[in-house]
């Protein structure tokens, strides 16, 4: 095009740097404008997951029309950003085509009027307008590839967002793992509170020995889940220290920490596939006869073998084709394929009937010989036979010992008792 003529090519090539400045200008609206939509996203699936998750009591409360008009919501807020989207994308592509056609008349009008002055041949101004359309039309395909960019971009920024964020909670440079864990824990002046204006716990010291079962009872929000949530790092002691086995849990791989302990909680979160995903999820190596062996263990095996699909029987979104004490004792049975050397179990019967409860607690009961137990419960019958019992209030530990012990000694416990 320059040895045709250096003039009209320069002249053409003018046109370059004003396509790109338009083609970022819009690529950077673009970004904003997906970025803001994939969050509209976000919230639009959550609020389906909601509605679809908690259908039972949804309809327990009749409010299907409360949460279509929240849906409706949601709704809103994505379609109009998705229209906002679409139009921006759209000026881009319509500013895009509009250029790259005024271009080409451009250059018509331009060597037309070199061709009048004689400074352009009739043959040479044909050749120069094939090759400006030659030269032009790659910079289009490459500006059609450019419109998808906002989107990926937009998508990898919040990939990116989530992947930069720190953990509260990480390993130390010189973090240990823990072999041959025995079990002994040791509370030493331990101070934390969720929000800092607010203490729960302050300069608690407790010692728990190896293979013993300790429960703790008390007041809702005396501490003491709060306790046990810390003994796995789930939150980080703001004053003194943890440690099992005389090794301070801050020193220890997070990993190596939480393979040593097992959690079973009141409200049991199971995956959507079978039985047999759910209960291998406690040992992912696990044998079949390591898994039903678990399942016997945990008074399942029958119940397994009643289903017409047994094992591989798909138990639903959180498990919902089951019932309260079968998804119980199907976490009973993961946590025997763990098994872990520490056990919390986090009022794991306080919903169940009483029937249910007492062939739960034998379950528990076998799960937990030979492990260090820790054993939050609002029912005091469910935890009579624990080594030791911690009665924890607003003030810390009030008073602990055997069930016997605190009986006689007529305290917090002991009131406790006579009220249930």
């Amino acid at each position: 095009m320059a040895y045709i003529n250096l003039e009209l090519a320069l002249l053409t090539f003018i046109i370059v740097p004003f396509m790109a400045w338009l083609i970022i200008k819009f690529g950077g609206r673009m970004t904003t404008t997906y970025r803001q939509l994939f969050g509209n996203v976000g919230n639009f699936n959550a609020r389906i997951e909601d509605n679809v998750g908690g259908i039972r009591v949804v309809q327990s409360f009749a409010n299907e029309e409360h949460e279509k008009k929240l849906f409706a919501e949601e709704n809103k807020q994505f379609r109009a950003t998705k229209l906002l989207a679409y139009k921006t994308m759209a000026k881009s592509m319509s500013v895009s085509y509009m250029l790259m056609r005024l271009i080409t008349v451009f250059v018509m009008i331009c060597g037309a009027w070199f061709f009048i002055q004689g400074k352009l041949e009739m043959g040479e101004f044909m050749a120069f307008l094939l090759l400006s359309n030659i030269f032009f039309r790659p910079i289009e395909k490459i500006n059609a590839v450019i419109e998808s960019y906002p989107k990926g971009i937009a998508g990898f920024k919040r990939y990116l967002e989530i992947m930069e964020t720190d953990p509260e909670i990480a390993d130390a440079p010189d973090a240990v793992s823990l072999s041959s864990v025995r079990g002994d824990i040791r509370f030493e002046g331990v101070t934390f509170g969720y929000e800092s204006s607010r203490t729960i716990l302050n300069n608690i010291h407790l010692s728990i020995r190896a293979g013993e079962t300790v429960a703790f009872v008390g007041p809702s929000g005396a501490g003491k889940t709060t306790i046990c949530s810390l003994l796995p790092r789930f939150y980080e002691v703001e004053q003194g220290s943890i440690t099992v086995d005389g090794i301070d849990i801050r020193d220890v791989q997070l990993r190596s920490l939480r393979k040593h302990i097992g959690i079973v909680q009141q409200d049991v979160f199971l995956f959507s596939g079978t039985i047999r995903d759910n209960i291998a999820y406690g040992d992912l190596h696990a044998t079949d006869h390591q898994i039903w062996e678990a399942a016997r263990r945990a008074s399942l095996d029958d119940l397994i073998r009643s289903l017409p699909d047994g094992m591989e029987t798909i138990i639903g979104e959180r498990g919902v084709k089951l019932s309260g004490g079968q998804k119980q004792r199907l976490s009973i049975a993961r946590m025997f394929l763990k098994n872990p050397p520490i056990l919390i179990l986090d009022e794991a019967t306080s919903a169940l009937d009483t029937e249910t409860e007492a062939q739960i607690q034998k379950s528990l009961a076998e799960l937990s010989v030979g492990r260090t137990t820790l054993v939050i419960a609002h029912r005091l019958t469910t935890i009579q036979s624990a080594d030791r019992i911690i009665v924890v209030n607003s003030d810390g530990i009030a008073e602990q010992g055997t069930h016997q012990e605190l009986i006689h000694s007529g305290g917090v416990y002991s009131r406790l008792h006579q009220v249930h």
